[in-house]
């Protein structure tokens, strides 16, 4: 994989190649894919789903949405210092105009997005989806679908929901949110089909990413990306590595931010809770400033 090709600016129907170098410093491309994100119904629609407490009655615990906020803050500051280190090992994407804040645009925003395909309750709600096409109403279609198809709707992917509300052309908004390649890559967090299933023990194999109805629209990104292909036998293929700084971020923010709402909730000790957290700083603080 080259990073001149990771970093595409390219946008669904484009017909000429975006350049760095022509891009207005004062929004960049990639700044824009965040502020569609935050303009969108859908990333609006976040707000009704909780993140880790369900049905709560309170206002302070964390949702899909502030959760997304959160993963994006710490996102953008991850792709900004691995871009610092990635422009002096390619000094050509200096000369191509590219600077460290581009990779913290592309990770903040593709991090903003992580969340956007789930359905209420989480991973609870995916099971629901797929168990009502596998054994209630919906397995009536099954026979007007394809094995790939009807895998889709049994084994409902949160992330490959994402993909398509990302990317599905709607009356008046043709290729979705039209965001940049670079972004959508990103956001890629397993970049295969739904079969076969788990077909080996790398990460991309865990699940899958894109619905059989948006395979054109994910062929033509991975081809844009130059992703590789990790297999000859059924579409799949490696991660974007930036896909890696976003699921970092989001790992960061769920097990130590969200950690916040046990607490409040009276779920989680305080006591413990503090001897959880210190071991994370004891050695960058005086713990005894935070130890009341």
């Amino acid at each position: 994989m080259h990073w001149e090709q990771l970093l595409s600016l390219k946008r669904f129907g484009d017909v000429q190649k975006r350049e760095r170098l022509q891009q207005d410093e004062t929004r960049l491309g990639f700044e824009v894919d965040f502020d569609r994100i935050i303009f969108s119904s859908a990333f609006r629609s976040l707000q009704d789903k909780t993140q880790v407490i369900p049905l709560s009655k309170t206002d302070f615990v964390h949702t899909r949405l502030t959760h997304s906020l959160e993963v994006s803050v710490v996102g953008r500051t991850l792709g900004r210092r691995v871009g610092k280190e990635l422009l002096d090992r390619h000094p050509n994407l200096k000369k191509l105009g590219y600077t460290f804040n581009d990779f913290g645009a592309i990770v903040a925003a593709a991090s903003l997005m992580h969340d956007i395909g789930n359905p209420p309750f989480g991973h609870s709600g995916e099971k629901a989806i797929g168990e009502y096409f596998k054994t209630g109403n919906g397995s009536q279609y099954k026979a007007y679908l394809s094995g790939l198809e009807y895998q889709d709707l049994i084994d409902f992917e949160g992330n490959a929901n994402g993909f398509k509300i990302l990317t599905e052309s709607k009356v008046g908004m043709s290729g979705g949110l039209r965001l940049s390649y670079a972004t959508l890559g990103a956001f890629l967090k397993y970049p295969k089909e739904s079969l076969p299933k788990k077909p080996s023990a790398h990460i991309v194999d865990k699940k899958y990413g894109f619905f059989q109805s948006e395979k054109p629209a994910f062929q033509d990104l991975v081809k844009e990306l130059g992703l590789r292909q990790k297999s000859n036998t059924h579409t799949s293929y490696y991660r974007h590595p930036l896909a890696y700084l976003v699921e970092a971020a989001d790992d960061i923010c769920y097990t130590i931010i969200d950690f916040e709402d046990g607490i409040n909730l009276g779920l989680i000790d305080e006591d413990y809770a503090l001897e959880y957290m210190i071991k994370l700083v004891k050695d960058t603080i005086d713990s005894k400033n935070i130890m009341l």
